[in-house]
């Protein structure tokens, strides 16, 4: 694939008079990934491959990618097999050989020296040895460094641990209050922490827990939930958030839509859905507001000429942003048809980079599917705002005349602004230009 960066090492001969062979690395199949796990193996050991055949399916921090071989040869062996979980960017998970003898790679394993250099914050450090010799010391043994450890938070007791269990405990968010030791003295050791976990994975519930009545199943995150829920905190923490809110009334919009789906079904098109409308609204409203089509890059603001737009989807994998591109340009079949796409991609887990990566704007609809009447998204950086779309409802408002009244339908939608790039009255305009839209959409057809 274009969009994946390949770890590759060759090695032509060892001290265990091995055949040459490459050694593939974990691919970085997207800016921002720095590991990702082996969903499953589609080649087998021994299997015979070519360029562009897909050897495994990787899930990134955004998807789950096909990984494709680069060179014609044999999978001679596979170091990370189905299943295995946070495999940092250029780690070995295979080994590929021109030609030879595959029986010799069975017992095979990569260097130490080939192992990528962790980052200081990974959570797959390697543990020093020290520290495991000191869960080994008698239990008279003086424990030089009890004073150290923390306090308790239920009482004045002071709990004593491992340097490995507080790294663990404190790695996986136990606390160590909860965990009962088998130590010294009640020491808290890394098996404590390690069996307290797995009493948890497998829905157990702590003493602490147990004694209070709650009852519980642990869930674990993919991938794609950790990094969502890591780029939303950051974009919460660090993006000026404020928020505009204006009603739109949809009547003409719906009425709009009920003319144009039969001539969409007579063409064998697919139906056009209000979403569809309003992704078409707000980015030709981008096009005449391109202030709203930018992105904050600290010492200048970066100017998108594409209106991109990404399309929140919720899947049970998580949530996905798949994004149609130039929808400004585009006509409503078309939207239609490849947001329906996408949507069923990412409810599949199978995106791939470009159909999610080169968004300007997001739109996230919660009225439509779950009847939501108004609510604030999390804008999506390294973008400058995001629309959040309600349901609409019938309104009783004001007549032509006196004492007359007539029903109208209005949606509210609300727009979250980065403030170091979009003022106030920019805002105001683009949801002007947006409303007009919709209230007036047969003006998007010109």
């Amino acid at each position: 694939l274009e969009f994946w960066v390949p770890h590759l090492r060759h090695h032509f001969g060892t001290c265990i008079n091995l055949p040459p062979h490459q050694e593939i690395g974990m691919p970085s199949l997207s800016p921002t990934m720095t590991e990702g796990n082996i969903a499953k193996w589609i080649k087998k050991e021994g299997d015979k491959v070519s360029p562009g055949e897909v050897l495994c399916e990787v899930e990134t921090d955004k998807a789950t990618v096909e990984m494709e071989c680069m060179e014609e040869g044999y999978l001679a062996k596979i170091v990370q097999g189905d299943g295995a979980k946070e495999i940092k960017v250029g780690e070995v998970i295979c080994v590929t050989v021109e030609e030879g003898d595959i029986e010799k790679f069975k017992d095979y394993k990569p260097s130490a020296a080939d192992a990528p250099a962790a980052p200081s914050e990974s959570k797959a450090t390697p543990e020093p040895a020290a520290p495991k010799v000191e869960e080994k010391v008698p239990a008279k043994a003086p424990e030089p460094k009890a004073p150290k450890a923390e306090k308790a938070s239920r009482s004045g007791d002071r709990i004593f641990a491992s340097p490995l269990a507080r790294k663990l405990a404190e790695d996986n968010n136990v606390q160590l209050s909860s965990v009962k030791g088998t130590g010294p003295d009640g020491r808290i050791l890394k098996a404590d922490i390690e069996d307290y976990l797995a009493s948890r994975a497998k829905g157990g519930k702590s003493e602490a827990f147990a004694a209070s009545g709650l009852d519980y199943t642990d869930i674990p995150n993919a991938q794609i939930r950790k990094v969502t829920a890591n780029r939303l905190l950051a974009s919460k923490q660090t993006i000026p958030h404020y928020y505009l809110t204006v009603d739109t009334r949809v009547d003409k919009l719906i009425k709009l839509r009920g003319e144009l789906n039969p001539l969409q079904e007579a063409s064998g098109g697919k139906k056009i859905s209000i979403n569809d409308l309003v992704i078409k609204a707000a980015a030709l409203a981008l096009r005449k507001v391109p202030e709203c089509n930018s992105s904050w890059m600290n010492d200048f603001i970066r100017q998108y000429h594409n209106v991109n737009i990404n399309v929140a989807v919720q899947t049970e994998h998580g949530l996905f942003v798949p994004v149609v591109r130039d929808a400004d340009k585009k006509g409503l079949g078309t939207i239609g048809e490849e947001v329906k796409q996408l949507a069923q991609r990412a409810r599949d887990n199978s995106l791939k980079p470009q159909d999610y990566e080169g968004g300007t704007f997001t739109v996230s609809n919660l009225g439509g599917p779950f009847g939501i009447k108004q609510f604030c998204a999390i804008i999506n950086p390294p973008q400058s705002a995001i629309l959040a779309i309600g349901s609409a409802e019938k309104r009783v408002i004001p007549g032509s005349a006196d004492g007359q009244y007539e029903f109208g339908s209005y949606m509210s939608v609300t727009m979250s602004c980065d403030h170091r790039v979009i003022d106030g009255a920019i805002g105001a305009e683009f949801l002007k230009a947006f409303k007009g839209y919709i209230e007036n959409p047969t003006t998007m057809l010109l």
